[in-house]
C-alpha cells in the first residue's frame, strides 16, 4: 500500500485490528498482564522480550496513540504521558542531570519557564534563555560546554513568534547536542518539525491533539535522527543513553534499540522511576479526537485568520500577533515553516492598558 495520507493516519494510525477484533481501539483497563513462565517475565523485565507487563510502563491502549502521533509526526517511536508539562520535563531530564546546563528560547509557554527556571534549577540543571529570532552564532555562543540541549517552541505562547527551526537546529548540531522543540500549536497538521532539522518533538495533548478539553496529556516523539554514539565519542556527552544501565542488566540503549535508543529509554527509566503515566481511558479519548486533528485544524485555522484580520482593522487594537498577516514580523518564517496555516491561536493587545484588557476580556460572550 502507498504511504497512507495524513488524514488516513488520524483515523487509521497506530491499530490493525485482526479478523474478530474490535473496530474502535478498546480500553484496556488492566495494572497487569498474564504470562505463563517466570522466563517469559524475566524477559519483558530484562528489555529482552517485546510486550506489556505493567501499566504505568506501557498500556495497550496508550501505545495507540503513541504509534498514531509517532507516525504524524514522522518519528520512530513516542511516549504518552499524564500532561504536557511532564513530556517536557521528561524530554529534557531524559538526557540532563545535576551539573548540565540548556539553552532555551526565551518566549516560550510560562510554564515551561517556571519548570526550567525555578524547577530544574533545583535539581541542578542550569538554563540560558535568549532571544526567539538569534541567529546561528548567537545560538552557539549560548551553548556551554556542559550544555545538553537546545529548547524550544514552533510557535510560541502567548506572543505567536514562529522559531526558525532549521536555524536552531544547525545551531544544536554543531555543536553535537539535540533541539528539542514544542509542537503544541501547530501540530504535525501545520508543521512537523523534523522536516526542518529538530531532534525531539513535544506537545500538550491536552490541546489541539485531544480537541474537546476532555482530557490532560502530553507526548514525546523521538525523530530517531540523532546520533548519540556518535555524540558521546566526540564530546564525551549522553554517556546514559550509550553506556551500560546497571538497572537493565548492563544494556546500552544505543547497541539495543539503535535509533530507538532515546524513547526507550524515557520510557522504561522514566515511567519506571516517576511514573507521569496517561490513563487508558485518557489515551483513548485523546485518539477519538486526533481522528478529526485535520479537520479541526484547518476550521481552527480559518476562523483565527477571520478574527485577526478583524481585530487587525479595529481603532480600538493596538497590535495583532498571529504569524498569517502579511504585516506581521513573523509572516515570511510562517511562510518557510507553516505554508497551510499556523494554528488557531492568536493574541493581541488593546489601547488603554491592563484596565482596557480586562473590560474587553470580561465583556466576551464567546471565546
Amino acid at each position: 500500500m502507498k504511504t497512507k495520507k495524513f488524514e488516513t493516519i488520524c483515523v487509521r494510525g497506530g491499530y490493525s485490528p485482526k479478523t474478530g477484533e474490535p473496530v474502535v481501539p478498546p480500553i484496556v483497563a488492566s495494572t497487569t498482564y498474564r504470562y505463563e513462565t517466570t522466563e517469559q517475565v524475566h524477559e519483558l523485565f530484562d528489555l529482552s522480550a517485546q510486550g506489556y507487563f505493567y501499566s504505568r510502563i506501557e498500556n495497550p491502549t496508550n501505545t495507540v496513540v503513541e504509534k498514531r502521533v509517532a507516525s504524524l509526526e514522522g518519528g520512530v517511536g513516542a511516549v504518552l504521558t499524564s500532561s504536557g508539562q511532564a513530556a517536557t520535563f521528561f524530554a529534557i531530564i531524559n538526557i540532563a542531570g545535576a551539573g548540565d546546563h540548556i539553552v532555551a528560547a526565551r518566549s516560550i509557554y510560562g510554564g515551561s519557564v517556571n519548570l526550567i527556571q525555578h524547577r530544574l534549577s533545583r535539581l541542578g540543571i542550569s538554563c540560558t534563555f535568549i532571544d526567539n529570532d538569534s541567529t546561528q552564532a548567537q545560538i552557539e555562543a549560548a551553548v556551554e560546554p556542559n550544555t545538553k540541549l537546545i529548547f524550544g517552541e514552533v510557535l510560541s505562547n502567548p506572543t505567536l513568534k514562529v522559531l526558525d527551526i532549521a536555524t536552531w537546529a544547525n545551531a544544536a548540531h554543531n555543536k553535537n547536542i539535540p533541539l528539542i522543540i514544542d509542537n503544541t500549536f501547530p501540530t504535525p497538521y501545520f508543521c512537523r518539525p523534523f522536516e526542518f532539522g529538530a531532534d525531539i518533538v513535544t506537545h500538550s495533548a491536552t490541546k489541539y491533539l485531544d480537541g474537546h478539553a476532555l482530557q490532560v496529556s502530553g507526548i514525546i516523539v523521538d525523530s530517531g535522527n540523532f546520533n548519540w554514539a556518535k555524540a558521546y565519542e566526540e564530546t564525551g556527552k549522553f554517556a546514559e543513553v550509550v553506556l551500560p544501565d546497571s538497572t537493565y542488566k548492563n544494556i546500552s540503549y544505543t547497541q539495543k534499540f539503535g535509533n530507538m535508543a532515546y524513547i526507550v529509554k524515557a520510557r522504561v527509566q522514566l515511567m519506571r522511576d516517576i511514573g507521569a503515566t496517561c490513563s487508558p481511558f485518557g489515551a483513548f479519548l485523546l485518539q477519538n479526537g486526533i481522528q478529526t486533528l485535520a479537520l479541526r485544524m484547518k476550521q481552527h485555522y480559518i476562523n483565527a485568520f477571520r478574527v485577526a484580520n478583524f481585530l487587525e482593522l479595529h481603532d480600538k487594537v493596538e497590535n495583532v500577533n498571529f504569524p498569517a498577516l502579511k504585516n506581521n514580523k513573523y509572516y515570511n518564517v510562517a511562510c518557510k515553516y507553516l505554508p497551510d496555516g499556523c494554528s488557531g491561536v492568536l493574541s493581541f493587545e488593546v489601547k488603554g492598558g491592563r484596565d482596557a484588557a480586562g473590560r474587553v476580556i470580561n465583556a466576551l460572550k464567546l471565546v
